[in-house]
């Protein structure tokens, strides 16, 4: 029998600039820095669930910590993610990521009842704030 997958704990994009990706995910999308250095930064999203950025090329060779080692890991291209959101509170976020200068890309109502919007981070990669209804279980 194979064990029960709990939840995702970790989502990671790779960047070229960690100081603007930093800057955009903190001050744009509001997110709460846990911790940062010069490869990478974590952002808290929820309860249990953890946002990391790594400095594109940092990873590749994998890290030694007082733990033990991480293996080494890398992207390269643009990535994807969604952001669960409430209903109400996409109007919201259209109004605040316009007011910013950041062009909404795509908005999707799915079958279900649930919405998306889609947008680019400073590095491309295809941002996703997600309503309930999206997902058999969200």
């Amino acid at each position: 029998m194979t064990p029960i997958i709990q939840n995702v704990v970790e989502t990671v994009i790779y960047v070229d600039d960690l100081a603007r990706a930093i800057d955009f995910y903190a001050h744009t999308l509001g997110l709460e820095k846990q911790s940062a250095d010069d490869r990478f930064a974590a952002f808290t999203i929820a309860e249990g669930q953890v946002f990391l950025i790594f400095l594109r090329g940092q990873t590749s060779t994998g890290a030694d910590t007082p733990g033990g080692f991480i293996p080494p890991h890398d992207a390269t291209g643009p990535q994807h993610f969604a952001f669960g959101i409430t209903a109400e509170d996409l109007d919201a976020w259209t109004a605040k990521l316009t007011a910013d200068g950041i062009p909404i890309e795509s908005t999707v109502n799915w079958p279900r009842g649930g919405r998306s919007l889609y947008f680019r981070d400073p590095d491309n990669h295809l941002v996703e704030l997600i309503t309930p209804g999206v997902w058999t279980n969200y």
